[in-house]
């Protein structure tokens, strides 16, 4: 199968995709991970974006696309893939679409984890990062003995600013803008399914493989 999986920060994409991708057998694909293969390898595409990245600018859509063609261009992507973390907008989207087109193949589906800004909030609000071993505890679901005090290293803990819940509500503001139009773009070509991505890991999952299974995955 050939899947993007969307949905808002704090939603748990990173997460589920590693478990459906191990599902379906097909590789799990991050522009992150593109991204940090292009540029430790020193390939064009990665020396053009680490320029970009280097003068603190967004690397262009051009760009990524293009080694989004040749990840997926890979013999082990020719029989599906997952794909978290893009397309993110709706031009993206198309592109995708065009790029699948020209490799003779399509989406077949897109997975949606839906879960409301509350949620997000609350997720990512309550975790809590050792300044030691760099593990992250959660105030209410994976708690340390000690308050602020990591159990691992006994060094301190301390709550990042990408994890403050006015930055929190600055990122879901941007995905409501520019990423969740794509809920419409999917929609219109009868792709989407939505999950719902409360309650713990497991049930998620476990939604997400039997949406597939009812689309032959």
């Amino acid at each position: 199968m050939r899947l993007v999986l969307v949905g808002p920060p704090g939603a748990g994409k990173g997460t589920q995709a590693e478990f459906i991708a191990a599902h379906l057998s097909v590789p799990k694909i991050s522009t992150g991970d593109i991204f940090r293969a292009n540029v430790s390898q020193g390939t064009p595409l990665g020396v053009e974006a680490k320029r970009y990245m280097d003068a603190g600018k967004l690397v262009p859509d051009e760009v990524t696309i293009n080694m989004v063609r040749d990840r997926l261009a890979e013999p082990d992507a020719s029989e599906g893939f997952l794909l978290d973390g893009f397309p993110r907008t709706t031009p993206q989207a198309a592109a995708l679409d065009k790029l699948l087109a020209d490799l003779g193949t399509a989406l077949d589906l897109v997975l949606e984890l839906v879960v409301d800004d509350d949620e997000v909030i609350r997720r990512l609000s309550g975790r809590r990062t050792c300044r030691g071993c760099g593990k992250i505890w959660h105030v209410e679901f994976d708690a340390p003995t000690r308050e602020g005090v990591c159990d691992r290293c006994g060094a301190e803990l301390f709550q990042r600013d990408d994890d403050k819940p006015e930055t929190i509500a600055a990122r879901l503001r941007e995905y409501a803008e520019k990423t969740a139009p794509l809920v419409d773009y999917y929609g219109a070509q009868g792709k989407l399914v939505g999950i719902d991505a409360t309650g713990p890991v497991e049930d998620v999952t476990v939604r997400a493989i039997d949406a597939l299974r009812s689309y032959g995955g």
